[in-house]
């Protein structure tokens, strides 16, 4: 696949590779110039649970203690 650097040295990743790799509108991309050759690799948040904090929905409006508690309470012998 090729892309075209524009005036401003901006490329088009092609979406195709977007989609593989799963390069979406603000991913960050770290570029270093390696033996010539240009390497792009997605940095990924430290925080990789980021985006699924507080999503989760406890069963019978319990709160996370009182869930825990039923949890380990049910599961001890």
């Amino acid at each position: 696949m090729n892309a075209i650097v524009s005036e401003k040295g901006q490329v088009t990743i092609p979406k195709t590779v977007r989609e593989k790799l799963g390069i979406r509108p603000g991913t960050i991309l770290e570029f270093a110039a390696i033996h010539g050759k240009l390497i792009a690799n997605k940095k990924v948040e430290m925080d990789v649970f980021r985006k699924w904090r507080g999503r989760g929905k406890l069963p019978g409006h319990l709160t996370v203690d009182q869930y825990l508690k039923l949890a380990r309470d049910g599961h001890s012998s």
